[in-house]
C-alpha cells in the first residue's frame, strides 16, 4: 500500500491533510493515533470506500477507485462500525456466505471455534453483542485468504481473552505472509503486533518507525487540540 499527499475534506473540515503512508508487503503496519486523527478516513480511502480530494492511493499496485473490482478479491476489510453482516442472518450462515464468495477460503468451522463464535452461530446478527459482532467482522475479513487485510480498531470493545485471541490470529496471518494494516489508539496493541508504526495527528503522519525505534526515541510526540473527524 502506498499513499501520497492524501487529502480528504468533509465540508469545511479537513480530516486528512497531505498524508503520506506506506504499508510494506508482508508487514503489519499499525496506524496509531487518537480518535479524530484521520486514521479511519485514511484506510477507507485505501479500501475504496471514500474518494480522495487530492493525492494518490495504490493498494497491491491498483487504484482502489478505478480498479476496485479487481482489488476486492485480494483484500479483506474489517470496518470500525461494522454490523457484522445482514441483520437477519445467523452468524455462522453469514460467515459461510462470505466464504462462498472466494475460491479457496479458510475453514469456517476453524474460524468459528478459534474466535469463540460457536455458541452464537445460530444467533441472528442483530442479536449479537458488540463483542461478538466484532469477532464475526474479523472472521469475515480474513476468511477469503486475502493478500492484504485492513483492520480498523480490531479489538475495540473486546474483553481481554477475545483481545488476546484476536492478536494471535493477526500474528498468524502475518506469519502466513498476509500484509496487515490496522488502526488503533492503543500503544500496547501497536507494540505487541506491529512491524511498522505510523503515528497520525491532525490528519498527518508525524512519526514512523518500528515499535522499538519509536519507543526508544529521545523525542516526544504530543497530541493536542480538539479532536476532528476521523
Amino acid at each position: 500500500m502506498c499513499v501520497r499527499g492524501l487529502v480528504k475534506r468533509y465540508g469545511s473540515v479537513t480530516a486528512v491533510d497531505g498524508l503520506d503512508l506506506t504499508g510494506r508487503r508482508g508487514s503489519i503496519t499499525a496506524v496509531l493515533g487518537p480518535n479524530g486523527a484521520g486514521k479511519t478516513t485514511t484506510v477507507e480511502c485505501a479500501e475504496g470506500f471514500r474518494k480522495p480530494d487530492a493525492g494518490t492511493v495504490q493498494v497491491l499496485g491498483l487504484d482502489p477507485q478505478r480498479q476496485g473490482a479487481d482489488l476486492s478479491a485480494r483484500i479483506g476489510v474489517m470496518l470500525q462500525e461494522s454490523s457484522g453482516g445482514y441483520p437477519g442472518a445467523r452468524a455462522e450462515e453469514m460467515l459461510r456466505h462470505v466464504a462462498g464468495l472466494y475460491a479457496n477460503p479458510l475453514s469456517v468451522g476453524d474460524l468459528v471455534d478459534r474466535l469463540g463464535l460457536a455458541e452464537a452461530g445460530r444467533t441472528t446478527v442483530r442479536r449479537l453483542s458488540g463483542g461478538l459482532r466484532q469477532r464475526l467482522s474479523l472472521a469475515m475479513a480474513v476468511v477469503g485468504r486475502p493478500e492484504l487485510v485492513f483492520l480498523d480498531e480490531p479489538t475495540s470493545g473486546l474483553d481481554p481473552q477475545s483481545r488476546r485471541t484476536t492478536w494471535e490470529l493477526i500474528t498468524d496471518l502475518h506469519a502466513a505472509g498476509v500484509t496487515v494494516v490496522l488502526t488503533t489508539h492503543l500503544l500496547d496493541e501497536a507494540e505487541r503486533l506491529a512491524t511498522d508504526v505510523a503515528i497520525i495527528a491532525r490528519g498527518r503522519v508525524v512519526a514512523t518507525g518500528s515499535p522499538d525505534e519509536l519507543t526508544g526515541a529521545e523525542h516526544e510526540v504530543r497530541f493536542a487540540g480538539r479532536p476532528r473527524l476521523d
